[in-house]
């Protein structure tokens, strides 16, 4: 009986683990046959979990949604991480999660292990979070868009631009990210015939998603870093080139990538180019390394030095 009961749990752990199994598959990895997996599919269809079968030669598994939440299997990193993200819930940009946040990571320290109940309280006895004023996403909303990239849906919705223009966007979602207390979707524009990213609290989305898409290959394997380039330098309408007197790697432990691109010329100097809106932002930045360059986009950067030069020459004077 103890076998039996083990090897459920463990048949659970899979279907959770991925969206599909083949029956051979659950076999192979439970050491059985595929007609013990058909028997032990069966009884936790008996204990309330709504496990899905498909036809074919060796068949197949899905672990659907059911009329009620069943109990999940967590390993420990799984549990610790769970506790974290619900304690961050609050500053995490997303409007309605904090009451919920809270009763749900209550529910959670009741039944951890004493071992990982202190990891999570080191943890958060150990950080602080700074609230940021700005716009919040509705749950519903960040919901509708994490399950339209899962299942490759396509996804119709208003959206508000920056100067508060409106317009109707078809697209394809592929990632959800986060960067401070916004959300940023980056998906493919059907009219446009281009990738774009779109802050999610200025979208308003227009049921039902769908058909389904195929992914495309993303524009670039690191999401992460390519949604930061463009949210970061992407926005901002000014191009700045200038030649920095340092080595490209001593700029680059000063200057993140999401702001400026560094190119070598020699071992003692490199090219940064970066975009901004305010030219008077640049300067102070330039100025602020202690390092000598030379500006060469835009030559309206170059006044604002000559005009910063003069007023820091006044305040020494």
């Amino acid at each position: 009986m103890l076998q039996t009961s083990a090897r459920l749990l463990k048949l659970l752990s899979l279907l959770e683990m991925r969206r599909d199994w083949a029956g051979d598959e659950l076999a192979g990895r439970l050491e059985v046959t595929t007609r013990t997996v058909r028997r032990d599919v069966d009884k936790l269809r008996e204990l309330g979990y709504p496990v899905h079968a498909t036809t074919g030669t060796a068949g197949g598994y899905r672990l659907g949604a059911g009329a009620s939440m069943p109990p999940l299997l967590l390993d420990d990193e799984e549990a610790v991480a769970i506790a974290v993200g619900l304690g961050a819930a609050v500053s995490a940009g997303v409007s309605g999660m904090e009451e919920t946040s809270v009763r749900a990571l209550a529910k959670l320290e009741q039944i951890l292990p004493p071992k990982l109940r202190k990891r999570v309280g080191a943890f958060r006895s150990h950080t602080v979070g700074i609230s940021f004023e700005g716009q919040t996403v509705d749950a519903s909303v960040l919901t509708l868009l994490a399950n339209s990239c899962r299942d490759h849906d396509r996804l119709r919705f208003e959206y508000r631009a920056h100067d508060g223009t409106e317009s109707y966007r078809i697209t394809e979602p592929h990632r959800l990210a986060r960067a401070g207390s916004r959300w940023y979707l980056l998906a493919w524009d059907i009219d446009r015939v281009d990738w774009r990213i779109f802050r999610v609290d200025r979208i308003t989305p227009v049921t039902p998603t769908g058909p389904r898409f195929t992914p495309r290959e993303l524009p670039d394997p690191d999401v992460s870093a390519y949604i930061a380039r463009k949210v970061t330098v992407g926005a901002y309408q000014r191009k700045v080139v200038a030649t920095l007197h340092v080595s490209a790697d001593e700029a680059r432990q000063r200057i993140p990538e999401r702001y400026a691109t560094i190119t070598p010329v020699d071992e003692n100097s490199c090219t940064m180019e970066s975009r901004a809106d305010n030219l008077d932002g640049s300067a102070y930045y330039l100025a602020a390394f202690g390092w000598d360059f030379e500006v060469h986009e835009p030559p309206e950067l170059r006044d604002r030095l000559r005009a910063m030069a003069e007023r820091l020459g006044r305040a020494a004077g």
